[in-house]
């Protein structure tokens, strides 16, 4: 495990022991790591620690040349060449990547040294001469960042258990966050689990003044997550706006990813070699596994869990690729008797309730990798920045079908909305109802990611806030329904979902993972691409199965895809019915008082009685019941 942490003592407040505070967090959130390297400001009341990742080179907080700044980083760089050439100390010096940081900020700021900045990072950094705390991430979101207020001390840290190890720290639960957590499987920044506490938005920068420490949690929402430095939004439009004026081949469009795909992967590989590689046999792992085995004169190694049910296990054609590529494969099948076990630790690698079941065989693929590797390539944002999900697809059609049905008959369903809208997920006329009453791409889209359709309706005293989903003035505004509903994932799942799974599976065994098609050169090419290169003849992702194929069989290329779904269903019904049967206990729910105990009950009966397809609702809610289980001494009453 690896982080930074930190505390700024409220003005007027006694920084005695400040030292022991901030070595408080950073041990909290170290699980075995190596002991932290701090530095510390009594008179001004401000502590910055970084946790080393085991197996890490340890990177001590550091200060400027001209002593202004203090930058504690987390992370890596991948595009450092324009830093190395303008603020290097002399010709073919290597500096770190904190150094070169530094050196640029004093010359020209935070902000303008973060557009220039591609890598997996979380920094903090303090300004000794305006006492102004700055917070940022990465791009897309590959590391966390979290910020909030405890007795009038701002506090942050990598993850929630940090600020839970801070002396006295106790928060009520976040009751908006709830919600959010039963539709997505997650919860997107700004937003967290406990009141007061923040998430620094991907590709967002939060800057805390005096004033702004001084005023607290309630008079922040209005700058909750930060300040852009690098807009998606903005990146893809010019894309769109390029693709109409210069059209492209099919065949210089494969060579022009195939040679971005391979600049990529070689950025993310560690000097000498030695990374490996999460290989599920799908388009996306397979293509990025593919340009790493090339760039390796030896076999790459390669690993991936399958399961004991047919119906979700893909093991077998991830055997087939490593076989192909000529990898060092490891597979491991992932039995319903392991999966107890497994989701035991859940609460504490996610620090707040986190939802997307495939955490565990992610979990257990990250110890695999660990036991030889430190750096592992994964294939996330495939999907998203190549129209790979089928649910795209599904939302375009319906949203087009919708369109010509009558807009008296759509604006009438939405006056009288169904008595139970999760009903629409076992099909029928609710689901019909609920297609109609949607009236663009964007909210149809949001029906296909939606696990419960309306949550506040479970959850007690909770209004769900709003999300890019909802909000008009945050949609893309430009180009098709595909890049609309495409753009929607990009901003959502992958900080939120996909890259909190595997870089906090990945660093609860001291592993950092990479994902060379998110390579901002990648993604803008991505975005460039018309449909036809994208989406063509029924097949998702045309344009990586047809370079796929320069390495692959194409009966390994174009196959049914399974995803890496764990089957949830029956572990419920089998190995885990005890602790779910606990956690959902009707009396338990009423005494808590965070949701509506009656309608959890019934879902989770019915569930029981064989209507299966309740695990997508019933999975947010477990999880949440077992964080709260275990970090009960962090909670205060609202």
């Amino acid at each position: 495990m690896s982080g930074i942490c930190g505390v700024v003592v409220r003005p007027g407040k006694c920084s005695a022991g400040l030292p022991h505070r901030v070595d408080a967090m950073s041990a909290a959130s170290r699980h075995g790591g190596r002991a932290p390297s701090a530095w510390c400001d009594e008179s001004n009341g401000v502590a910055m620690a970084r946790v080393h990742r085991v197996g890490g080179t340890p990177s001590s907080p550091q200060r400027s040349p001209c002593g202004r700044y203090v930058l504690c980083l987390d992370g890596t760089l991948y595009t450092r060449g324009a830093l190395q050439r303008e603020f290097a100390t002399s010709v073919g010096a290597t500096e770190d990547d904190a150094t070169l940081l530094l050196r640029s900020i004093a010359a020209r700021g935070l902000q303008r040294t973060l557009t220039q900045c591609d890598g997996d990072f979380a920094l903090a950094v303090w300004d000794r001469q305006e006492q102004v705390l700055w917070l940022a991430r990465d791009r897309v979101g590959a590391r966390p960042l979290y910020y909030g207020w405890c007795q009038g001390d701002l506090l942050f840290g990598m993850g929630l258990a940090s600020l839970h190890g801070y002396p006295g720290f106790q928060a009520p639960i976040n009751r908006d966050a709830l919600p959010l957590l039963l539709r997505f499987g997650y919860i997107p920044a700004p937003h967290s689990i406990q009141q007061g506490i923040f998430k620094v938005a991907a590709g967002c920068v939060v800057r805390l003044t005096p004033a702004m420490r001084a005023a607290g949690a309630q008079a922040h929402g209005v700058h909750a997550g930060g300040r852009r430095y690098w807009d998606a939004r903005e990146d893809i439009r010019t894309a769109i706006d390029e693709r109409a004026h210069m059209p492209v081949s099919s065949d210089d469009a494969l060579e022009r990813l195939e040679m971005l795909l391979h600049q990529a992967v070689a950025r993310r590989t560690p000097g000498g070699g030695g990374a490996a590689a999460f290989l599920s046999g799908g388009t996306d792992s397979s293509i990025v596994t593919a340009v790493l085995q090339s760039q390796s004169t030896l076999p790459v190694d390669t690993f991936t869990v399958g399961f004991d049910d047919p119906r979700h296990d893909e093991a077998d054609w991830a055997d087939q690729v490593a076989a192909r590529l000529g990898t060092r494969h490891t597979r491991h099948i992932l039995r319903r008797g392991e999966a107890a076990s497994l989701v035991e630790a859940l609460p504490d690698i996610w620090c707040e309730p986190f939802a997307d079941a495939s955490q565990v065989p992610t979990l257990l693929a990250s110890m695999l990798v660990a036991d030889r590797h430190r750096v592992v390539m994964t294939g996330d944002g495939g999907d998203e920045l190549f129209h790979g999900h089928g649910a795209y697809q599904r939302a375009i059609c319906n949203a087009a079908w919708n369109a010509r049905v009558p807009t008296a008959v759509r604006s009438l369903l939405r006056r009288w909305p169904a008595a139970d809208p999760e009903r629409a997920r076992l099909g029928g006329w609710p689901a019909v109802r609920s297609e109609l009453g949607a009236d663009s791409v964007e909210a149809h889209y949001l029906l296909r990611v939606s696990r419960w359709r309306d949550p506040a309706r479970v959850v007690l005293h909770a209004r769900e806030p709003s999300t890019v989903f909802t909000d008009r003035a945050r949609w893309l505004g430009a180009g098709d329904p595909a890049d609309r509903v495409q753009y929607l994932d990009f901003l959502m799942d992958l900080g939120n979902g996909i890259l909190t799974k595997v870089d906090r599976a990945g660093a609860a065994h001291g592993l950092q993972t990479r994902s060379p098609l998110l390579d901002p050169a990648v993604a803008r090419f991505a975005w460039s691409l018309p449909g036809n290169l994208t989406f063509a003849g029924g097949e998702h992702k045309w344009i990586l199965k047809q370079l796929l194929s320069r390495h692959l069989p194409e009966r390994l290329v174009y196959r049914p895809k399974k995803g890496f779904g764990p089957p949830v269903a029956a572990w419920l019904a089998g190995p885990l019915f005890p602790w779910a049967n606990a956690l959902l206990d009707e009396q338990r729910l009423h005494r808590e008082g965070f949701f509506d105990a009656a309608k959890v009950a019934r879902i989770w009966t019915d569930f029981c009685a064989g209507r299966r397809k309740w695990h997508t609702h019933l999975w947010p809610i477990l999880m949440f019941q077992a964080w709260l289980e275990r970090h009960r001494q962090a909670i205060a009453e609202a």
